[in-house]
């Protein structure tokens, strides 16, 4: 496995690789690497790519109060597990080589940015949007990974290499959850004992979601307030910032529930911010 900290050593060794014949596989993240993030990359391993991943905490995607000067940086761990999963590069670069001479060119993906996260971390979007435009531009991968639990990032990204008609493939990989239904998460960590046993609201909320979507409930308002009235019993719960039932491939508000709907949760646990979702087919019973 090689460490690649600069774009121009990253991009020899791609060249490099796909002049033998092999095809890339990228998976971007910003580290504090979970099983999450190993079952992307061992979607790319198995799948016979030569796999690059990226680990970079990526500050055009932070408001001015979050949590980027704390946000977990635990890179001898995250080189342990590409390592031990096969991955053939791992690309660490710094901001200054990610943007270089400051950026004044942004990549945001208008209408689908503004709802659900966008509504309280105004620029994230655009931060992920243009680091991921930058990473692609610069690996040129065949394939690029995702997961499921961002599905808006995951939405967004996919639209942008579309319009933009970047030539790679999005897939998208199944949320990887802990036994009792906790999405896996870099973020989890800050949780105390009785956090992470209250958190759990946040999946009992979709799953409670889901149930009523098989049983014919159509009306999203009637969806939101049961699963907000479960939310509200967790005694740890500072904040819902939004529930959501949208399209999963526009993001648009459904005023009634039909077909694939993509149910959507941010909430706040303690002082920790926690996203998680479903897909339901509600023409399946």
């Amino acid at each position: 496995m090689k460490v690649a900290r600069t774009i121009k050593s990253v991009r020899q060794l791609v060249i490099a690789a796909r002049g033998n014949g092999e095809k890339i596989g990228l998976v971007p993240t910003m580290g504090a690497l979970h099983e999450g993030h190993r079952s992307l990359i061992m979607r790319s391993v198995k799948a016979g790519n030569f796999t690059v991943v990226s680990v970079f905490v990526n500050p055009t995607q932070f408001g001015p109060r979050e949590d980027f000067n704390k946000y977990p940086r635990p890179i001898r761990d995250d080189l342990k597990i590409c390592r031990d999963t096969g991955v053939n590069v791992v690309f660490v670069p710094t901001a200054k080589e990610i943007y270089s001479g400051g950026t004044v060119t942004w990549v945001e993906v208008e209408k689908m940015s503004k709802p659900m996260c966008g509504q309280f971390r105004p620029g994230h979007f655009r931060g992920v949007a243009t680091v991921c435009a930058k990473l692609f531009n610069i690996v040129q991968p065949d394939v690029a990974y995702f997961g499921q639990k961002d599905a808006q990032q995951a939405a967004i990204i996919k639209r942008m290499v579309a319009d933009l008609n970047f030539p790679l493939k999005i897939v998208v990989c199944p949320t990887v959850r802990a036994a009792d239904g906790l999405a896996l998460s870099s973020r989890n960590r800050y949780l105390s004992t009785q956090q992470r046993r209250d958190a759990t609201c946040i999946y009992r909320s979709l799953a409670a979601a889901r149930e009523m979507i098989k049983a014919g409930v159509k009306a999203p308002k009637t969806i939101a307030g049961r699963m907000r009235k479960i939310l509200e019993k967790a005694g740890s719960l500072t904040g819902v910032d939004y529930i959501s039932v949208v399209n999963p491939d526009t993001l648009e508000e459904m005023k009634h529930v039909e077909g694939k709907v993509l149910i959507a949760v941010a909430a706040r646990i303690g002082s920790t911010r926690l996203i998680d979702n479903l897909i339901v087919d509600a023409d399946r019973r």
